[in-house]
């Protein structure tokens, strides 16, 4: 129904993170420094899960727009589904982002050291 608004609404505060932030690239901290990876995940994530909601119908162009939001009813599961499907969705890329720039970062130290 509406899972993807959890990776949005994180996709947004990341985006604006970064952009408050600036040049994030040169960072010492592994994570802020990656931050774009997490940025990129999220938006990707949530356009293709975007389009998976319209492809079945469950997202049209007239209001209320998310289809559960016209009955009570299935606006109550709706909500539900974001705070359950939807929060575990973002968690998880979260997560995986984290290990990803942990690895990496692993390895541009150890790249370091054999340089030195």
């Amino acid at each position: 129904m509406a899972c993807f608004s959890a990776t949005v609404a994180e996709a947004i505060a990341t985006t604006a993170i970064k952009k408050k932030m600036g040049d994030v690239e040169h960072s010492k901290n592994p994570f802020i420094k990656r931050l774009g990876w997490l940025n990129n995940m999220l938006w990707g994530g949530s356009a293709l899960l975007l389009f998976e909601h319209v492809w079945h119908g469950e997202i049209v162009p007239w209001a209320p727009f998310l289809t559960a939001a016209a009955n009570p009813a299935d606006a109550i599961a709706m909500i539900q589904e974001i705070a359950t499907t939807g929060l575990g969705m973002a968690a998880v890329v979260t997560t995986a982002w984290a290990a990803m720039a942990a690895v990496a970062a692993s390895v541009e130290r150890k790249a370091v050291e054999v340089k030195d």
